[in-house]
């Protein structure tokens, strides 16, 4: 039977400040709107000069450190959109990971 994954962040004290920093400058570059409804976000992202690649290279990056989210990202309309999925105990990390993108990396974890 497989295992979940622990609902924990890998990375250090050290990486998480640059992480942080990355996801708070794609915000305020692109982020449109960012919604939770219990253990879901959607975060929806002006297209733009690297936008996908920038949310996507996140996406891989959180992939490998919080292995408990499921992430996807696609585009709709005119936006890159990243969706985010958390078991029903992370729903704290998930608003958390969101408010980083809206530029409140304070309470990131």
């Amino acid at each position: 039977m497989p295992s979940e994954p622990p609902i924990a962040c890998s990375l250090s004290a050290t990486e998480l400040p640059t992480r942080l920093a990355q996801i708070v400058q794609l915000g305020r570059d692109s982020l449109l709107d960012a919604r939770i409804h219990g253990t879901r976000a959607r975060l929806r992202f002006a297209p733009g000069a690297r936008v996908r690649e920038r949310v996507a290279a996140i996406v891989a990056a959180e992939s490998a450190c919080c292995a408990f989210l499921t992430m996807q990202v696609s585009e709709a309309r005119d936006e890159v959109v990243l969706t985010i999925e958390a078991p029903a105990d992370a729903e704290l990390v998930l608003a958390e990971l969101a408010n980083a993108f809206r530029g409140d990396p304070q309470t990131a974890s």
